[in-house]
């Protein structure tokens, strides 16, 4: 059985967004283009909440509709 890491990777996402929001050091710095400077800032948030909300829903989605695999080596899993 394989393990569902999404949660993990969503919290990543959030944390390394947040991050890169309150950190000084940015792609565009606001001390130099002013209310320009947190486009940047708004672009990371905004796709870190997209990426958040697909790897969620796709969470979501596997746990509504679970996929039945049959090892096809082994006899015993084919029986029923």
């Amino acid at each position: 059985m394989q393990r569902d890491h999404s949660k993990l990777k969503a919290v990543l996402i959030g944390l390394g967004a947040l991050l890169y929001t309150a950190s000084p050091i940015d792609l565009i710095p606001e001390i130099i283009a002013g209310p320009l400077g947190f486009g940047d800032d708004a672009a990371v948030l905004i796709g870190a909440g997209v990426a958040i909300y697909r790897i969620l829903k796709a969470r979501a989605d596997r746990r509504r509709h679970p996929t039945v695999t049959v090892n096809e080596g082994d006899p015993a899993a084919n029986r029923r």
